[in-house]
């Protein structure tokens, strides 16, 4: 057995007990929906920061960083702004609704099908869409180090993710985040001192090696960020996204009350923010040591691997086969633990809301609201990997940038009219959710990303990879005008 395999199967079965030990305390719905509201603060902020802190925060930031320089920034600059709106806007108000997913929110003022519809399609359609993210990463990573063919990757991960939601609900998922944050910010902490080892001590004397390698341009948006409104779209997505994501909603849920929630989310913001500190570090490092090294390129030229193992190449540089083989199996640790949430989030939505409160009407009975919820996680897992291969040679940052954009276009604006416009209606909430996922979807379809990066077209029908301007703004005009046509 390899250095690798070794660290890999010892988080894997670290993981798999802490699943063993939350299930014997998992014997309710609201147990395995959100741990039972019991988790402290310190340990749900922690958690929470886990739920973000992804394989895109982490393996795509740095091969961003190698690969554009400056516009990696851009993306931890942009999602960081979302966590004080996050604090301002939701955190209090969605604790005190009781309410765990965003069709149980909308529904609990409007009793209508089409608005549980339309909160379902947009948890679903924001969960498959990061899943998707999570998957190429690890994909890559265990492809990479054990040389399995792409599918055989990414089959393993999913079947460790179905495993862990449905035999653990939210508390082993809790569990989980807590243990890989903090071993992600161990790794963050001594590969961002490793570089600076390399440079003395000094984040200045690294930042005039990267000048030197690349020129000012490495501190200056590369030409996918020069134009002004595809940089407005992208931090609009980004922080608002935020706003939208399922799994990091349900995080209000699992805390004690409303001053619980918003310390989990000022302690998340604080981690999140240094985590981005270090990744800066590591990627201006990756850019200056791993970017001109021969030994990490293939023939043609192109990292090996891809992008995304920019800071694998970065640990074995440092610290050799042992460093890379830990960083690598924290990496699989953060996307397997980011995956499980996800899932859990997806599975809620079917299994709570379609299931149980549509279908059934709220007289579903706990045992079959569990067996749909593990089977919602199969169709969803199963889902997610398929896609994943479509996608699998794209930047994950990138893909997680057009994630937050369909999340802020989707779920944000009803959330925000929702908890603070009495004048919407349960015909804006439809019109809303509708223009918000469909016009999202449909620009990200048509833009560079996938039109040209994953179709192979040569030229996009839609201008901007990042759809946010467009669809957001639509998505409230549209719940502002069906409101309006209901009074």
């Amino acid at each position: 057995m390899s250095l690798a395999q070794a660290f890999f199967l010892a988080l894997t079965l670290l993981t798999l007990g802490l699943t063993a030990a939350a299930r014997r305390h998992t014997v309710s719905l609201g147990d395995f929906y959100t741990a039972g509201g019991r988790v402290p603060a310190w340990q749900n902020g922690l958690a929470l920061a886990g739920d973000y802190l992804s394989a895109a925060a982490f393996l795509g930031a740095a091969g961003m960083y190698l690969g554009q320089g400056y516009d990696s920034l851009a993306y931890a600059v942009g999602t960081l702004a979302g966590w004080p709106l996050l604090l301002l806007l939701l955190a209090a108000p969605l604790r005190r609704q009781g309410r765990y997913t965003v069709a149980g929110i909308l529904s609990q003022r409007f009793d209508h099908a089409g608005v549980r519809l339309v909160g379902i399609a947009g948890s679903l359609t924001v969960t498959l869409c990061y899943l998707i993210v999570q998957l190429v990463g690890a994909g890559k990573l265990i492809a990479l180090l054990f040389g399995l063919p792409y599918l055989a990757a990414v089959g393993l991960v999913g079947a460790l993710m179905m495993l862990y939601v449905a035999l653990g609900g939210m508390l082993a998922a809790t569990w989980v985040q807590m243990s890989k944050a903090g071993l992600l910010f161990v790794c963050a902490l001594l590969l961002a001192g490793g570089v600076l080892a390399r440079f003395d001590g000094s984040p200045a004397a690294l930042f005039a090696a990267a000048e030197k390698l690349r020129g000012a341009p490495v501190f200056l948006p590369s030409k996918s960020l020069s134009d002004p409104v595809e940089v407005l779209s992208l931090g609009l997505g980004l922080s608002l996204g935020l706003l939208g994501l399922p799994h990091v909603l349900m995080r209000f849920f699992t805390v004690a009350d409303e001053r619980a929630a918003r310390r989990s989310v000022g302690i998340a913001t604080w981690l999140v923010a240094g985590f981005f500190v270090l990744n800066l570090l590591i990627g201006y490092g990756a850019l200056t040591l791993v970017g001109p090294d021969p030994q990490f390129h293939g023939a043609d030229g192109k990292l090996l691997g891809g992008g995304n193992m920019a800071a694998l190449h970065l640990a074995q540089l440092l610290g050799g086969d042992f460093a890379r083989a830990a960083v690598a199996a924290v990496a699989f640790a953060t996307i397997l633990a980011v995956v499980a949430g996800l899932t859990l989030a997806g599975a809620s939505a079917v299994s709570h809301d379609l299931y149980a409160n549509w279908l059934k009407r709220g007289q579903a009975d706990a045992r079959s609201e569990l067996r749909v919820s593990r089977l919602a996680t199969l169709g969803l897992g199963l889902a997610a990997m398929l896609l994943s291969t479509v996608f699998q040679q794209l930047n994950i940052a990138l893909m997680m940038g057009l994630a937050f954009a369909i999340a802020a276009s989707a779920n944000f604006p009803l959330l925000l009219l929702g908890l603070h416009w009495r004048g919407l209606s349960a015909r804006g909430v439809v019109w809303g959710g509708a223009a918000g996922i469909a016009s999202s979807l449909l620009l990200i379809v048509c833009g560079p990303a996938v039109w040209v990066g994953a179709l192979g077209h040569a030229q996009p029908l839609f201008p901007y990879s990042n759809p946010a301007l467009f669809s957001l703004p639509l998505a409230f005009a549209a719940a502002w005008l069906g409101s309006r046509r209901t009074n």
